[in-house]
């Protein structure tokens, strides 16, 4: 393992969930990898999030609590700029071996990493309500 590696290993933390013998490769990836990413990242897809709305001018302030989270959705699922956006996020903190076998299963791989970043962003909408002046 190169220097890029352990830090990256390091710097992400532990892995989050159980893994046992009976875990498929994806959800072994899913909890050595992409949870403790997601942790990590979590303010900087928060950051982000607010940009898009900001940027895209949504008033977002103003709506329901089943609106924000039918627009977190959207937004994450059907602006492939931002979706890329934040795999970038994601992928970038990757080791050479872990993009090696995302490589191999992207579209699975995708569709939990996407689910879990709207899953963790619908959870924390709460926090857009105080960080709305940002």
């Amino acid at each position: 393992m190169n220097e890029r590696d352990t830090f990256l290993k390091e710097f992400r933390g532990q892995t989050i969930g159980s893994v046992t013998i009976q875990s498929t490769t994806e959800e072994s990836f899913q909890n050595e990898v992409l949870r403790p990413i997601l942790k990590l990242q979590n303010d900087l897809f928060a950051a982000s999030f607010l940009n898009y709305v900001n940027k895209n001018k949504i008033d977002f302030y103003s709506y329901t609590l089943d609106k924000k989270v039918s627009v977190m959705e959207n937004a994450i699922q059907k602006d492939i700029k931002f979706r890329n956006s934040l795999k970038g996020m994601i992928i970038g903190l990757f080791t050479a071996d872990e993009y090696a076998l995302y490589v191999q299963n992207s579209s699975n791989i995708n569709k939990r990493m996407m689910s879990m970043l709207v899953e963790r962003l619908k959870s924390h909408v709460s926090l857009y309500e105080i960080n709305k002046s940002n």
